[in-house]
């Protein structure tokens, strides 16, 4: 099985989009809705994406694993962002211009600081050695994870340096229906990204842990592939989404045998999210993680807490009890 795609920038949607002045099903605070129109997207199809391999898209936050200081770690996702000076500039031009392109930015007066540790996603394209932002007026990229940092404590949940390892859910090596949760080597994941779930992140639509024992993991891009993906048609993606059990999920990520992706989410065909009962709890998952505890390790210790169940198998990941 080959190593699908990493997710360094914002992902296109397959189909060609438009806005409506209308307020979004995604972001609370966005007045406009950006919807998929029916024409797919010719870079979708340049790239074949009628061959390329389905995936699951799954709600969480962006990670990547690469070397921080000599040695595997996670990284957590932050994009440089503009001041709200500048910002307020680069909205006055493309309310304006109606675009983007043209607009001049200072990258050292017009955006926020960032940790001395901050890296550039892959292909940020640079001029002059300054990082050039998107069209969305940000510059994606990614700060390394440690414990001493409150601010990615649910990231920092997820790994154990000591040990050089990690917490990823991901579908049995055996039984593409099963899924399981393993200890897996960071230096396993070198160059990968993932997307951290559970608890604490974006309203946990898959219901992971409680308040008082939070549960968090780390789902690999790609990893959960769709048996039974519908073509890459307006209507049969809109059925799929609105009638299939395989459909309860956030969207669908594309990756194409040329490595570039596209995705559809549930928001670019006027369909809620989160659903009740997400497709990712239907499966059952099987716990492989035999990490010798920390004896001074907290009760909430998310690797004490799987080696406690260690070889056990659920019904599905929000069924898992964690309560000490």
């Amino acid at each position: 099985m080959r190593r699908l795609g990493s997710v360094q920038q914002k992902i296109p949607c397959v189909f060609l989009t438009e806005v409506r002045n209308e307020p979004s099903r995604k972001r609370d605070c966005q007045q406009f809705q950006v919807v998929a129109t029916e024409n797919v997207n010719p870079a979708a199809l340049q790239s074949d994406v009628h061959c390329a391999v389905a995936t699951e898209k799954i709600d969480g936050t962006c990670c990547y694993v690469t070397t921080y200081r000599g040695e595997p770690c996670l990284w957590a996702r932050l994009d440089r962002k503009p001041t709200k000076q500048a910002d307020k500039r680069f909205k006055k031009y493309q309310y304006s211009q109606k675009t983007c392109k043209g607009f001049v930015w200072d990258v050292d007066k017009d955006f926020r600081e960032v940790p001395e540790s901050w890296i550039a996603a892959h292909r940020v394209q640079h001029e002059n050695g300054q990082p050039v932002p998107d069209e969305h007026g940000h510059i994606p990229g990614w700060v390394p994870v440690d414990h001493t940092n409150k601010q990615y404590c649910w990231h920092a949940s997820v790994v154990n340096y000591d040990a050089g390892v990690a917490l990823v859910l991901k579908t049995h090596g055996e039984d593409e229906g099963l899924l399981e949760i393993v200890s897996v080597p960071l230096a396993d994941l070198m160059e990968q990204t993932l997307e951290l779930i559970g608890t604490n992140i974006n309203g946990n639509p898959y219901g992971l842990g409680s308040k008082k024992h939070p549960v968090h993991v780390l789902v690999p891009h790609g990893v959960l592939r769709i048996r039974n993906p519908p073509p890459v048609e307006f209507q049969q993606l809109y059925s799929w989404f609105q009638e299939c059990q395989e459909g309860r999920v956030e969207g669908i990520v594309w990756h194409c045998d040329d490595g570039t992706l596209v995705k559809i989410h549930r928001h670019h065909l006027g369909l809620k999210w989160p659903v009740g009962d997400p497709f990712l709890n239907t499966r059952p998952v099987v716990i492989h993680v035999d990490e010798t505890p920390d004896p001074d390790a907290s009760e909430k210790d998310l690797f004490k807490s799987f080696s406690s169940i260690n070889g056990k198998l659920f019904s599905c990941i929000r069924d898992i009890p964690f309560e000490p």
